[in-house]
């Protein structure tokens, strides 16, 4: 069973930038979609953003045009650049492919 390991995670001041990352213990299967959800330990996840066996990408409306999410080419680790954060983005993010999970990486955006 593939497991995800997730970094890059860390206090950032409002405006700024980070780029989180999930490695794969394997390579994900190529059917899968690709993933980031946010949130809190214990309650419903936040979908974020998803990249598409196609390559293309879908973004939840609160971070269109600040967020790109990208995978690599082995299909080996999923990326998250989050650029111009706010502090209602402070959360625990999660990857996520096919019905599996990241352990969640904390992200708090503040002065």
């Amino acid at each position: 069973q593939v497991e995800f390991v997730e970094s890059g995670g860390g206090l950032v001041q409002p405006g700024g930038s980070l780029r989180l990352s999930c490695a794969a213990s394997e390579t994900i299967d190529s059917t899968f979609v690709l993933g980031w959800y946010r949130g809190q330990p214990g309650k419903q996840h936040e979908w974020v953003a998803t990249l598409l066996t196609s390559g293309s990408t879908i973004y939840a409306n609160s971070v269109k045009g600040r967020f790109t999410i990208s995978g690599d080419s082995a299909r080996r680790t999923i990326y998250l650049q989050m650029d111009s954060l706010k502090p209602d983005a402070s959360a625990v993010y999660y990857c996520h492919a096919g019905s599996l999970w990241g352990q969640g990486i904390q992200v708090p955006v503040s002065s």
